[in-house]
């Protein structure tokens, strides 16, 4: 049938047509999902509310990481036997004892990165006139004596001469220790075996150790029989036990997400310049830009370890002496277990982690790996069997630490500690900010400062009170800048939106997939989600189509 002019009046329903596909072009198709198979992993309890976090993150791009915190002693152990295609730990291998076998895998088949920074923090429960204490601060070599059994007592003459401000009970120490193969005793603990070598092999040798054979550094706790010493596993345990109602008076060391969780405080410690700082995310960051890799290939049981010795002497006021990180350990060969199909997803993982993963760190508790780490991890994911690493770089990697022309922002962001925070007859109130000559602590764990700063603009930092979803303690407060030290101060945290997404983790490297196969697109963007892309067409056909064929028809009328 035709119009009295001749045209048939389909032409306008091809116009129609037309302009659905221009919609189609406006909003192009989503690239093919991405093949990813899935992976597992065990180990450090340390690492595990990081790990928990990026892998919800990554599920969005169709990747299935799976991981069980059981502790890095346990996790080494399933490395090691090919039960798992990567392990977290503490600490590497060879660094455990009390009967315990600790041989590392094949030299050449595994390799270690840097994956999550933080600071052995020490979660107390500390009560005066039925108010808790948030703002005790304490050295290394007192923390040394609590945990040798040398100091029993919280009004000791050496803890009140450090908290001029607090009125301390005559309450028993109840140290608080882990059971298993921890990660976080054999940082402690190294620590210790360095700082203060004659203090712990005293008392290792009351605990039962050879004479001839010292502890050093050990994943297994020594007790004393007898002591007043409480052990726990896991960090969980340890931190659930200090945080019971019936604890006070105990102390543990675990890591700060734990101390977060529970809305508890840790101890304000003293560091090399003389300043009490908590292990926040930017005095964790800023310590360990001072970390070093052990690269002489000839020494297996160091090559690619943590050199701390920097860390714990270094001069900087915002350092937090027990900075640290732990380890990914991951494969460099394949194996009947482990194929290069699971090294592309492992490579696309770990390089997730190092970079975008890395912005929801400071709310966890954790800190943001520096420059220096990242670019170390960076080397050794190139080496998985199956890692699709020509883009794996600076400048692609969305870390709040630095820019993608690799400047280091920490060390120039990072808040300085007030006044108050420097050791001397005064010390910093709950609020982290207050000088008091004297007086009782008390306060509440939700306003903990402990060696916070100023508000507004994330300048302050973490307190140590603060709950995990708070995320910064008086700096946050008034700043609404996520953790107020390196992810707030640097933007692109949960809090404060830097280039970060409301769940800190906006996108994988593009560039780290194989040619062949692409990204998933993230089901809440728009353009990326098909449903969205035809919804799109049809609105964009029904707004205007009708306007183009109802212009055909009086044209040709």
């Amino acid at each position: 049938m035709t119009t009295k002019h001749g045209r048939r009046p389909g032409r306008a329903w091809i116009a129609m047509l037309l302009v659905s596909l221009l919609a189609l072009l406006v909003f192009p198709a989503p690239a093919q999902a991405a093949s990813y198979v899935p992976i597992d992993g065990q180990g450090s309890t340390w690492d595990e509310n990081a790990i928990d976090q990026w892998t919800a993150d990554v599920a969005k791009y169709g990747m299935t990481v799976q991981f069980t915190g059981n502790g890095s002693s346990a996790g080494r152990t399933a490395f090691r036997g090919g039960l798992v295609d990567y392990a977290a730990s503490d600490i590497p291998y060879g660094e455990t004892d009390d009967g315990q076998t600790d041989p590392p895998p094949a030299q050449g088949s595994y390799a270690y990165i840097p994956i999550v920074a933080g600071g052995t923090a020490f979660m107390y429960h500390l009560t005066v006139g039925g108010k808790q204490v948030t703002n005790l601060r304490l050295s290394g070599q007192t923390l040394a004596k609590i945990f040798t059994g040398n100091l029993t007592m919280w009004n000791s003459a050496e803890i009140q001469a450090e908290n001029p401000g607090i009125a301390l009970p005559a309450r028993q120490i109840t140290p608080v220790v882990r059971t298993d193969g921890s990660g976080s005793s054999a940082q402690l603990t190294k620590w210790m075996s360095e700082e203060f070598p004659s203090m712990w092999n005293a008392y290792c040798k009351a605990a039962g150790r050879p004479v001839d054979n010292p502890c050093g550094a050990t994943s297994f706790y020594p007790t004393e029989p007898g002591s007043d010493f409480i052990s726990q596993s896991l960090d969980s345990g340890v931190a659930g036990y200090v945080a019971e109602p019936t604890s006070d008076g105990a102390i543990t060391y675990t890591e700060y997400s734990y101390a977060l969780q529970a809305n508890y405080p840790v101890v304000q410690m003293l560091n090399a310049d003389g300043y009490y700082t908590l292990p926040t995310a930017s005095d964790d960051a800023v310590s360990l830009t001072q970390a070093r890799i052990n690269e002489d290939a000839s020494n297996p049981a160091t090559y690619l370890t943590q050199d701390l010795d920097a860390v714990y002497s270094d001069k900087d006021p915002r350092t937090y002496v027990l900075s640290s990180y732990s380890y990914l350990v991951i494969p460099l060969a394949a194996t009947n277990t482990f194929s290069a199909t699971k090294g592309a997803t492992l490579s696309a993982f770990a390089d997730f982690a190092l970079c975008q993963g890395q912005q929801a760190m400071g709310q966890l508790g954790y800190s943001p790996l520096p420059i220096n780490l990242v670019e170390a991890g960076f080397s050794q994911i190139k080496k998985v069997p199956g890692a699709v690493a020509q883009n794996i770089n600076v400048s692609s990697c969305n870390n709040p630490t630095f820019s993608t022309s690799g400047v280091n922002l920490v060390v120039a962001n990072a808040p300085q500690p007030p006044a108050c925070a420097k050791s001397g007859p005064v010390q910093c109130a709950a609020d982290g900010k207050t000088s008091i000559p004297g007086g009782s602590g008390g306060g509440s764990a939700a306003t903990t400062g402990g060696s916070g700063g100023t508000t507004g603009g994330g300048a302050g930092t973490t307190g140590a009170g603060a709950t995990a979803s708070s995320g910064a303690g008086a700096g946050s407060a008034a700043g609404g800048n996520g953790d107020s030290s390196v992810v707030g101060s640097l933007g692109g945290g949960r809090q404060n939106g830097g280039g970060g997404s409301a769940d800190g983790s906006s996108a994988l490297n593009p560039d780290i997939v194989p040619t062949a196969v692409t990204l998933a697109a993230d089901s809440e963007s728009p353009v990326g989600n098909p449903l969205m892309i035809v919804a799109a067409g049809i609105l964009f056909a029904a707004v205007f189509g009708p306007a183009v064929f109802w212009r055909i028809r009086r044209r040709h009328r």
